[in-house]
């Protein structure tokens, strides 16, 4: 488990790949992002994207869930109060593997709430050609180690 305080302005993690998949694409834009673009392949042949592209919403959400399975999950986190920027810089395609590089760009204690701290992470997620397809600033609340725990390496 790690806590507020193992983390350091300039610390840097990546985590991923994970593939996108035409279906999940269609999936996740019939749900949530009903644009046609999102859903067929046709339609999206005649868009500005020429193909198939994610929804934005749906890159952020899989970023979130690379952050959960591989960074957040074994840490102290409390959740985040919310973002300071969210870029989609390139369209996400089928077939297209992601990767998420998180920096630690701030770590402030709490003045009022002694258990927790915020950081501040920059986020960019990847594709397989390295190009980055989406930019996130988030606030991120931590929980503090409790007094008498052995800091982590």
């Amino acid at each position: 488990m790690r806590y507020f305080e193992d983390f350091q302005p300039g610390d840097v993690s990546e985590h991923g790949p994970l593939v996108v998949s035409r279906e999940d694409i269609i999936a996740f834009a019939t749900q949530f992002d009903p644009q046609p673009f999102h859903l067929s392949d046709e339609a999206a042949r005649d868009s500005i994207f020429g193909g198939l592209v994610a929804s934005g919403w749906h890159t952020a959400s899989l970023c979130h869930r690379l952050l959960v399975q591989s960074f957040l999950g074994q840490t102290a986190s409390l959740g985040s109060p919310g973002l300071d920027e969210l870029r989609w810089l390139k369209p996400v395609r089928p077939g297209d593997a992601l990767r998420v590089r998180v920096e630690v760009v701030s770590a402030t204690p709490s003045r009022s709430k002694p258990d927790r701290g915020a950081l501040k992470l920059r986020m960019e997620v990847r594709n397989q050609k390295d190009e980055v397809v989406m930019t996130e600033l988030a606030n991120v609340l931590f929980g503090r180690r409790p007094q008498g725990g052995a800091p982590t390496a």
